[in-house]
């Protein structure tokens, strides 16, 4: 597995970390998605938003483990780019990473009962 783009990063965080003008967070996680794939990579971690583009252009066999997961109504905290359970299975990720929307909920159970209910109803 390799990391594109962490979900936290904005497009100058990017551009300051890379040490050059970035066109668009979408074009760079396509860009690093691709040399891991042509690396021999069994697949990435990216955000849930650019999860389609990546299905799209590298296929189905490729994983994608997106972070970033927050339940409608969830606080962002410092995660710049999330996504909803919902969304992240309908955008094609394999795997969805989902921390402090349970971790740090009242009832962490309840919490977890339901994301996954929102993700077996995607």
């Amino acid at each position: 597995m390799g990391v594109t783009v962490l979900t936290s990063m904005t497009t100058d965080e990017m551009a300051s970390a890379w040490g050059r003008e970035i066109s668009s967070v979408r074009d760079e996680v396509l860009r690093l998605a691709n040399l891991g794939k042509e690396a021999g990579l069994d697949g990435i971690v990216s955000s849930a938003l650019e999860a389609s583009w990546i299905r799209q252009k590298i296929g189905p066999s490729f994983l994608i483990v997106t972070p970033g997961i927050r339940p409608a109504g969830s606080d962002s905290d410092d995660q710049n780019r999330v996504a909803t359970p919902r969304e992240a299975v309908q955008s094609g990720a394999d795997f969805l990473v989902i921390g402090r929307p349970i971790t740090k909920a009242d009832d962490p159970s309840a919490a977890f009962a339901a994301v996954l209910k929102e993700i077996e109803e995607a």
